[in-house]
């Protein structure tokens, strides 16, 4: 066990402080002022989605696919 006279017990103090102010530090940083937020977050895209591709036919098309090829067919 160390005593908080020696060196040792000031170390241990000062990083405990630093371990819980700087989420204290950020957190009042960044949720005070939503300037701060809206540039850090503006500038990281998080979800990059594709590009959307072409939508398959409706049901109605692929009927009247199917009947256009069935009549192409039945004319041979």
């Amino acid at each position: 066990m160390s005593s908080l006279g020696t060196s040792k017990g000031i170390l241990e103090i000062a990083k405990f402080g630093l371990y819980v102010s700087v989420p204290i530090v950020l957190m009042y940083t960044f949720a005070n002022n939503t300037t701060n937020l809206q540039r850090f977050m503006g500038n990281h895209s998080y979800v990059v989605y594709p590009p959307e591709a072409p939508r398959p036919p409706s049901p109605e098309e692929m009927r009247e696919m199917a009947r256009e090829l069935a009549r192409k067919n039945n004319t041979r």
